[in-house]
């Protein structure tokens, strides 16, 4: 293994913001680490580098066609829209990703916004830190209503290792669970697998845990909203682009929609004037579903031994064979 190698990380600060180790790949090459790059410092930061790893930043076919150097593409992620990968295996650069690495951490998230929705733990926290207790006459209070989800329905859509791992734990606090994917896997008894129109119908919570497509972009929107049920609450931590956010917010303000808890939105970061900023009942993280510490030790020790792999000549993960 050659360790006189170029290494060029673009965006570490994401995923890594001091708090865990690039040790070893320091073991791996002569590495240069960035907290973030803007697109117009993309050329130059990877000029010589036959390695680089992106998270967000966009590496296109023109940047490569400027780097000939460059042999190894890394996606610090699952998701490698960032890269050009076609572009990438016409010049011959491999590119890999993480496959699995947040699974749980993401279920997790999902069960965390649900929690709050239905138990409302923040808004009884702060009326107790605001004296509302210290005033009380009555040994409880509550300030909204709150909700059991013992026999309660849940709907995944998308039912891979995310979505089973939702599942899992939605079925610990003794929900319905019913699964929407085009892979019924065989033998599975955990889950009722329904067609969609069946799963918006039925459902009291819907969770989306698939990938964006062409053809399931805008899948939450105004129509399908229409076949829920009054009062549904609906999660996100997938891809922004599954819904309309308008028609959600829309859905929200007159009461179609009970709650939402997104973790992902159409243009991250938030911009400013965003419509979900507006929404009633919205609970909105910043893509913090998969960023446990735990699941980003796994993400950092995977993305190096992909580096790993690919000086040894034997690449693994690799998206764009």
């Amino acid at each position: 293994m050659c360790c006189n190698m170029k290494i060029v990380v673009l965006d570490g600060y994401n995923k890594n913001p001091g708090d865990l180790s690039w040790g070893p790949l320091y073991e791996m090459g002569e590495v240069t680490i960035y907290d973030h790059t803007a697109p117009e410092e993309v050329l130059a930061r990877m000029q010589d580098a036959p390695i680089v790893l992106t998270n967000k930043v966009k590496i296109t076919a023109e940047i490569m066609d400027q780097n000939p150097q460059l042999k190894y593409i890394g996606v610090t992620a699952t998701g490698f829209d960032p890269v050009d990968c076609a572009a990438a295996k016409e010049h011959g650069i491999v590119v890999t990703n993480v496959p699995v690495y947040g699974t749980n951490s993401v279920a997790q998230h999902i069960m965390a916004l649900l929690l709050e929705i239905t138990n409302r733990v923040s808004l009884h926290n702060e009326s107790v830190h605001a004296g509302d207790w210290c005033r009380s006459q009555d040994f409880c209070y509550w300030k909204a209503p709150l909700h059991e989800l013992d026999g309660k329905t849940i709907a995944i859509i998308g039912y891979g290792r995310i979505g089973q791992a939702a599942g899992r734990m939605a079925r610990a606090f003794g929900m319905k669970v019913l699964a929407v994917d085009t892979y019924h896997i065989p033998g599975h008894t955990d889950a009722t697998y329904v067609e969609l129109e069946e799963a918006l119908a039925q459902a009291d919570v819907i969770t989306l845990h698939c990938g964006l497509t062409a053809e399931n972009k805008g899948l939450i929107c105004k129509e399908n909203i229409n076949k829920m049920k009054d009062g549904v609450i609906i999660l996100n931590a997938a891809r922004g682009g599954l819904i309309v956010e308008q028609d959600l917010v829309d859905a929200l303000k007159s009461g179609k929609v009970g709650f939402a808890g997104v973790d992902v939105i159409s243009a991250e970061p938030m911009k400013k004037g965003n419509v979900l900023l507006e929404a009633p009942n919205c609970l909105i993280t910043p893509h913090i579903a998969g960023c446990s510490i735990e699941a980003r030790e796994r993400l950092l020790q995977v993305s190096m031994d992909n580096v790993k792999a690919f000086l040894d000549g034997n690449p693994i993960n690799v998206v764009n064979r």
